[in-house]
């Protein structure tokens, strides 16, 4: 098929499974879109958090072992703040700052977040399309036990203690899918679901409009990774969310969650008994290793995802 790979990600998680892909993918056959409900504004600067976690990943500039930010970073910026008594909540390391300047500045000059993205992608030797899933503002807003919080201040200023009650994704419903991500999906060879929080991560760009057909109708198998191992989150929130949403925090609920959208889900040996279930939804199931601890890891993954889009029947278009 000459179509490409389009993965739907957040941040560490479908990160570290995009870098597979282009490690198996010429950069021409994939592309990446990022969700950017958890963008913000702070100190005046736009920051995009799974976008730069992408960045960082693809340009081997990541910080392997916090999974965020860029390797090798320094804190003199917030240790001066913490002095004059600044807000500390959210970290901004002193690499990582002149990115969202740079960013922040090139979008007050009228460049688009698409534009700016691929302009520093370029800067930093990535040769993979990487775009936001949109250029217009979404904003995920948690609903919690002490009212609807902004996702990061949700996410790092609370530390996820609130309990969750719902999501909105304030300005979806007006937000334009990128273009190329649109015209992507109707010749695509697959479409993947990273292994990225549901809720959070893929359900913002699930909510654009007519996102969720323009999937369904696509003629690409949708193969979807699940985030959730053995009744965990690998990194994040996800499975607080759904105990506290009153769903059980496993593959097969993350196969519920995608019921009428993917053809595939991938699971991890760890879950294999939920195998049956899921066939039972109408989705193929694979039980394969994805815990992504190593490179090796990530390409093996990788290879799975795209080994069982193979087998799946292209759908007649709609």
């Amino acid at each position: 098929m000459a179509g490409r790979v389009v993965v739907l990600c957040g941040g560490v998680g479908g990160a570290k499974l995009v870098l597979g892909l282009s490690k198996v993918l010429p950069p021409e056959k994939l592309l990446v879109v990022v969700n950017t409900g958890d963008d913000f504004e702070h100190f005046g600067l736009r920051i995009c958090p799974d976008l730069d976690t992408v960045t960082y990943t693809l340009a081997d500039l990541a910080d392997k072992e916090r999974g965020w930010g860029r390797a090798g970073e320094t804190w003199h910026f917030m240790e001066s703040l913490r002095q004059l008594g600044g807000a500390d909540w959210f970290n901004l390391g002193d690499r990582d700052l002149a990115l969202h300047a740079e960013r922040t500045r090139r979008l007050k000059a009228g460049e688009s977040l698409s534009e700016v993205t691929a302009a520093l992608l370029d800067k930093l030797g990535v040769s993979v399309p990487v775009v936001p899933m949109s250029d217009d503002a979404v904003r995920t807003i948690v609903e919690t036990d002490e009212g609807a919080l902004p996702f990061q201040h949700y996410f790092v200023r609370r530390r996820c203690e609130p309990k969750v009650a719902g999501f909105r994704f304030d300005g979806a419903a007006k937000a334009r899918p990128h273009a190329a991500f649109k015209a992507a999906l109707t010749d695509a060879e697959a479409i993947v679901i990273a292994p990225s929080n549901p809720y959070v991560s893929v359900d913002p760009i699930l909510a654009l409009p007519n996102m969720r057909q323009a999937i369904r109708t696509a003629p690409a198998p949708v193969v979807a990774v699940s985030p959730i191992v053995g009744g965990k989150a690998l990194k994040g929130p996800a499975a607080k969310m759904m105990a506290e949403l009153g769903v059980p925090a496993t593959a097969e609920a993350v196969a519920e969650h995608y019921r009428g959208l993917a053809d595939a889900m991938v699971i991890d040996w760890q879950d294999r008994g939920a195998h049956d279930a899921i066939a039972q939804l109408g989705m193929r199931a694979l039980t394969v290793n994805t815990v992504m601890n190593s490179l090796d890891d990530r390409i093996a993954l990788a290879r799975d995802v795209l080994d069982i889009a193979g087998t799946i029947d292209a759908r007649a278009p709609a």
